[in-house]
This record gives structure tokens, C-alpha cells and sequence, in this order.
């Protein structure tokens, strides 16, 4: 296994590069696609969120990966390789492993044990395949890294550790006002969520359960704003009225608003100073606004402005900084560690595998053509003395290979096992295209599968 991940998140980089850094969604696949023109990757996928950028790929030099790797985000994200290396972090192989685990537990999150991310690795799964930039590698690593986040949400109390960012946020605007909790402050309350994709659907369905009595849902697409307003709607919910409408009517609907929460994919900003003042001008309650994108959608000269409480990346990472942690995460902590070791048992034992098949395959052609020419010079052999001498031929080669088989995919299977592959090629003379072939047989397969599963 050569995995590389090279990235940069909110606990490496300020906000001020993430938000420069950040990647539209045409960026990301082109990142991809050039990622795999790269002489140095054999696959590739990124992981793009609001606070973290992560570009992994299978490589056959380290070196000259990172280097690669890193020249290749610099110029996509457009902040200069010079500015932005000294923010870059690098795992490799098992560190690698590790570090997206952690980041699948929500180990490595903004809020410690926030479950968002696991859409964000499905999605960075899905695009890879999409694009056919996702091997075999990379397939099972984030396939795996799925489960192993889901697991540690149900066989611990990780949740306990932190909140998801939405409901983080509301509560740093409620600790900022009257000091009760969510549900109270919300209740009755109108609310206005710009955009309408996954955070902002998860802050739209938190503000619902919170108590508010209307949502505005404002978006780009209206046709997607009303599919989320139609949901909140559907009867047996939380009894809150949706309505969806054009992002031009957001100056209109600011004015009416208690409680904002913006996160679009907007390249500038969405709420202005100007447009978050002259909402406020001449109203007597106060005007909450949570700001939840990368590069950010408000203003950060708004929480300057009389009456208006602004809560955004920024300020949420600093506040969760210095959250407690719970005892959960030490369990958490022990259950990405095993399934470390599990995933480089399992890669490690997959990789002679291909080596175990072209050498069973070989003992039978070793049989087939033995067997013919006995029938050569016992030609009068009937059809059952036939077959027994074949079947006995073969349980002689069965038997002689099934130790070594076995013994030596338990060996591949342990750390410094990778050369076992090699050995058994060249002890048995084993034609490197044959095993060649199978590894390209299983991957293909795999591809298949693993598309199959997202």
C-alpha cells in the first residue's frame, strides 16, 4: 500500500486560507482528473468540506507525490504553493489510514463527534468513481472508512462529545444572548436558511425541531429550495410552515427574519454589511445571524452593527477549541486503531493474493498436461480409471500447496509481510504477466462492487 494524503483543515490553516483555498465543484474534478495525469498517482479522490481540503491518492514515490500532490492543490485552490506549504499536513500508508478513520469518527472535526462528515466522505467516494479516479485502493479505504465511522457512533457515546456544527452554532448564538437553551429561544421565531444542500437541509430540519414557527428557504436553484420546503412540510413533521423563494427576495425576507443561517457554495459574499444594516434599521428585536460556509457568505463587518450577533467558522472553532472532551473519544480512539491494523492486515493479504492464484493456476496446468500424457502412453485407461488417476493428481498438488498457501498469506498479512509476493514469484518462476493479469481481473471486479455499495 503507497497511500498519500495531503491536505489542509481548520486545525493546520487559519480561516482566512481556507476560505481562498476552498474548491468549487468543476475544480475538484479537474483537481482529480489531473491528479491521475500526474506521473507519480495511480488513483485519487478528494475530500472537500467547509473547514478541510484532503487530496488522497495511490502513489509509487513518496517524494515525489507530495511534491506533485501539493503543487497540484496550489494550483487549483489558486493561493500560491510558497504561501500555502506551510499549512499542508502529510500522512502516509498507515498514517494515512489513520487520519481519515479519525476524520470518519469525527475524531478530527470543528466539534468533536459531529456526524455530517460521513455524507462528505460518501460524496468525495461517489465522485471519485464517477470520475474513475477511485481504484481498488481507494474504494475499499473509503468504503471502510464509512463503517468504521458508523461503528463508532453506535457502539459509543461519541455524540455526547460534541454537536453537529449546526446545532453548535445555534447554541453559541443563544450563549450570546439570553442564556436559555435552543428549543426556548427558537420557539416561535422566523427563520430565513439561504441555500438548500446538505447543510443548509440539516439546518432547515435542526431549526424545525428547535421550535421555530416558520423557514424561508432562499436558493439559487428555486426548484431546489422548494423540494426542501416540501419536506419540512410533509405532514407528521414538526408542524413549522416552509415556503421557498429566489435568492433576489433575500433583502425582503432579512427584514422579517429572527434567526439566519446561510451556507451556499457562493465564491463572494452573499449578505453584505450593507444588506444585514439596512434589514436592522429600525426593528426592536435582535437579529441572529449563523454563517456556516467556507469562504463565508456574511459579512464579518456585520457583528459590529448594533443588534446583529454573528456566529460563523471562525468563531466556532475557537469556542470548540476548547470544548472538554469526552471519555467516549478515548473508545473511539481505540476502535480506529484496531480497524487500522484490520484494513493493512486485509490490503497486505490481498496483495499476494493474486500471487497465491497465478501459482494454483499453474499447478494446473502442470496437472492438465500430465494427465494427457499418461493418456498418451495408457491408452487403454476406461473413463473411470481416468478420472481417478486425475482426481489423485490433483489432491497430491492440493495438499502440497495448501500449507505454503495458507502460512504464506498469514505472513503477507503482518507489518514487513509485502515481500512474500515476491518470494513465492521466485521461488515457483511465476510469469509477472500472469499475476498481472489477476490483479487486473480482481480490480475491475472490485470497481464493479464497490460502485455497486454507494
Amino acid at each position: 500500500m503507497s497511500l498519500l494524503v495531503v491536505g489542509l483543515s481548520h486545525r493546520s490553516a487559519p480561516v482566512s486560507i481556507l476560505e481562498r483555498a476552498a474548491l468549487a465543484a468543476d475544480t475538484q474534478a479537474k483537481l482529480l482528473q489531473d491528479t491521475l495525469a500526474a506521473e507519480p498517482a495511480a488513483e485519487g479522490t478528494v475530500l472537500a468540506t467547509c473547514n478541510r481540503i484532503e487530496l488522497y491518492a495511490d502513489v509509487d514515490k513518496f517524494h515525489a507525490g507530495v511534491a506533485e500532490l501539493s503543487t497540484l492543490l496550489a494550483q487549483h485552490s489558486g493561493v500560491g504553493l510558497d504561501e500555502l506549504t506551510p499549512y499542508l499536513y502529510v500522512h502516509y500508508e498507515d498514517r494515512a489510514v489513520h487520519h481519515l478513520f479519525s476524520v470518519a469518527c469525527g475524531l478530527d472535526s470543528m466539534v468533536v463527534g459531529e456526524g455530517q462528515i460521513l455524507g462528505q466522505i460518501k460524496d468525495a467516494l461517489a465522485l471519485g468513481q464517477e470520475l474513475h479516479t477511485a481504484g481498488r485502493l481507494l474504494n475499499d479505504l473509503f468504503q471502510q472508512a464509512l463503517r468504521v465511522g458508523k461503528r463508532a457512533h453506535s457502539e459509543t457515546g461519541i455524540d455526547r462529545a460534541g454537536q453537529s456544527l449546526v446545532t453548535f452554532g445555534l447554541e453559541r448564538l443563544v450563549d450570546s444572548t439570553d442564556g436559555s437553551d435552543v428549543d426556548t429561544w427558537a420557539k416561535g421565531k422566523k427563520a430565513l436558511v439561504i441555500g438548500a444542500g446538505s447543510m443548509s437541509s440539516l439546518a432547515a430540519a435542526t431549526l424545525a425541531r428547535s421550535g421555530v414557527s416558520e423557514i424561508v428557504i432562499a436558493n439559487r436553484t428555486l426548484a431546489r429550495a422548494e423540494r426542501l420546503a416540501q419536506i419540512l412540510n410533509e405532514p407528521g413533521g414538526t408542524g413549522v410552515t416552509a415556503h421557498a423563494v429566489e435568492m433576489v427576495a433575500v433583502g425582503d425576507e432579512l427584514t422579517r427574519a429572527d434567526v439566519v443561517v446561510s451556507c451556499t457554495g457562493a465564491t463572494g459574499l452573499v449578505l453584505t454589511g450593507d444588506d444585514v444594516e439596512a434589514a436592522v434599521q429600525g426593528r426592536r428585536t435582535p437579529l441572529a445571524l449563523l454563517d456556516l460556509a467556507m469562504p463565508r457568505d456574511i459579512d464579518a463587518a456585520a457583528h459590529r452593527i448594533p443588534g446583529v450577533r454573528l456566529v460563523d467558522i471562525e468563531s466556532l472553532a475557537e469556542a470548540s477549541a476548547d470544548a472538554p472532551m469526552a471519555a467516549d473519544v478515548d473508545q473511539v480512539r481505540g476502535i480506529v486503531s484496531d480497524e487500522v491494523a484490520a484494513f493493512g492486515a486485509a490490503q497486505r493479504a490481498a496483495h499476494i493474493t493474486p500471487t497465491v492464484v497465478a501459482l494454483r493456476t499453474m499447478a494446473a496446468d502442470v496437472v492438465a498436461g500430465e494427465v494427457a500424457r499418461l493418456e498418451g502412453r495408457l491408452p487403454g485407461l476406461d473413463d473411470k480409471q481416468r478420472a481417478e488417476i486425475t482426481q489423485t493428481v490433483r489432491r497430491v498438488v492440493d495438499k502440497l500447496l495448501h500449507a505454503p498457501t495458507v502460512r504464506v498469506k498469514q505472513l503477507a498479512s503482518e507489518p514487513g509481510g509485502a515481500g512474500y509476493a515476491d518470494a513465492l514469484r521466485t521461488l515457483f518462476d511465476l510469469d509477472p504477466e500472469t499475476v498481472a493479469s489477476v490483479s487486473r481481473a480482481d480490480l475491475n471486479d472490485a470497481d464493479v462492487k464497490n460502485r455497486g455499495r454507494v
